[in-house]
């Protein structure tokens, strides 16, 4: 590998760990705030990287995705623990959708940081700046990617989590209860989605997003 390769590499791991591990704390984090000392008391706020990699998600997948040439890369990290009745008692309904949507509001968020600092290093005159701009860039790219995706409304995804509470907040039983019966199979629902053209009109967001933070 090049040392130009060596660096989008490095940063293209970097921008994916603070992504999907922020992602996670966040969760906990919010949930803490509601009187849910569960990921707190695990360890799971922290920001070690050890404790929150999933060898599938934060390793096995992003390698895949990375050597097989995909135009984009991205994972998950170990999904934090958290005890949402408590949350719902002491915050309601609402504080349940709070929970559910940090994650993606912490990706968002970051993306555009990272886009306002972008410009700054848009022409790179030393590997460092290099390494900083390919990381940054990145960073805009996998935070939308992971925003985008985790607000689709298929569970288990947080944006099906939201919209779950959100009903039940609501009282729209019959609809908590199409819910609750399709759940179990959420994950087979979202791979049939993952691998069909489906997924293209899904992401099309991701383009739009990156596009007009970059401007």
């Amino acid at each position: 590998m090049t040392e130009i390769e060596i660096i989008k590499l490095l940063s293209m791991i970097l921008a994916l760990a603070i992504a999907i591990i922020g992602h996670e704390i966040m969760h906990g984090w919010v949930a803490y705030k509601y009187g849910d000392p569960t990921a707190k008391s695990l360890g799971r706020l922290s920001v070690n990287p050890l404790v929150h990699i999933d060898p599938i998600g934060t390793i096995l997948v992003p390698a895949v995705l990375y050597f097989s040439g995909a135009p984009f890369i991205f994972g998950w990290a170990k999904p934090v623990p958290i005890n949402i009745s408590t949350v719902i008692r002491n915050g309601g309904t609402n504080a349940a959708v709070a929970v559910s949507l940090a994650g993606i509001t912490y990706n968002f968020i970051l993306a555009a940081i990272c886009a306002a600092i972008f410009p700054l290093f848009s022409h790179p005159e030393s590997m460092f700046s290099a390494f900083i701009a390919f990381f940054l860039y990145q960073s805009v790219v996998i935070n939308v990617l992971l925003g985008i995706f985790n607000l689709w409304p298929i569970p288990p995804l947080d944006g099906a989590n939201a919209v779950r509470y959100l009903a039940q907040g609501w009282n729209l039983k019959g609809f908590t209860l199409i819910y609750d019966k399709i759940a179990p199979y959420g994950m087979l629902l979202l791979l049939a989605v993952l691998f069909t053209p489906l997924s293209s009109y899904l992401f099309q967001p991701v383009g739009w997003i990156i596009k007009w933070l970059m401007a």
